[in-house]
């Protein structure tokens, strides 16, 4: 890694996890919220038959 001494390694890489484990609480903080808004987005029903896996047939 390039330390002077496998303290220093411990030392980066300690504060690495606790920056690892801020990031992932971040995104499920985010992940959660976006979970409970409602959705704007329409979505498009397809009859049966059409799209793309029934031109492959």
């Amino acid at each position: 890694m390039g330390h002077d001494s496998p303290r220093a390694a411990l030392i980066y890489q300690h504060a690495n996890r606790e920056a690892d484990q801020g990031i992932a609480d971040a995104i499920d903080k985010a992940v959660k919220a976006a979970r409970c808004k409602p959705s704007k987005r329409k979505v498009k029903r397809v009859a049966e038959g059409d799209g793309p896996a029934a031109e492959a047939n």
